[in-house]
């Protein structure tokens, strides 16, 4: 491990969405000589949201926690850090996708991560959103996770399988690694 990715923090903004904000916290990130390891972005109604990883040497990640709450108010952006250390990767024998859609239902999405985590399998990302549909609003789902080598791929796709026939959701999975 180098000097520069010694070091990590996570970084999350939040704010009204306006042309020019990302640029603004990369600029701020590129001044602090941190480096951005991942990030993701998102309008949420019309909020603008920011998450990063950073890495740096240690004087790198202490700027950027001294300089962000400063820049984030100039922005009117709520900002949050947190310091942590690299992902361990836990073994598994395959990465997937499962997309499902169907009539937006309360509580459909909480029943399938509650799945997921009874079969002790860590979601990796997850993207989540409604649409109208012939006068009716539909809800569809994309997430990404991992298998670990001690669950049953074919049981859990059966088990699945039951479980969207209950929520009334079509899904498909596509293994991705």
């Amino acid at each position: 491990m180098t000097a520069f990715t010694n070091h990590q923090i996570v970084l999350t903004a939040i704010g009204e969405d306006r042309p020019g904000i990302v640029s603004e916290l990369t600029q701020l990130v590129s001044d602090c000589h941190c480096n951005i390891i991942d990030s993701r972005i998102a309008i949420l109604g019309n909020e603008f949201t920011f998450i990063m990883l950073l890495a740096g040497d240690m004087s790198a990640i202490s700027r950027i926690e001294h300089t962000l709450p400063t820049k984030g108010m100039e922005l009117g952006l709520l900002t949050m850090m947190k310091r942590t250390a690299s992902h361990v990767a836990c073994e598994f024998c395959a990465g997937y996708t499962l997309e499902y859609t169907g009539i937006d239902t309360p509580g459909t999405l909480s029943k399938v991560t509650r799945f997921f985590a009874d079969n002790n399998i860590s979601i990796c990302s997850l993207k989540s959103d409604t649409y109208d549909e012939d006068d009716e609003l539909k809800m569809r789902c994309e997430l990404e996770f991992n298998i670990p080598v001690e669950v049953d791929i074919d049981n859990f796709k059966v088990s699945f399988e039951d479980l969207s026939r209950s929520l009334n959701v079509d899904y498909i999975f596509r293994r991705i690694r």
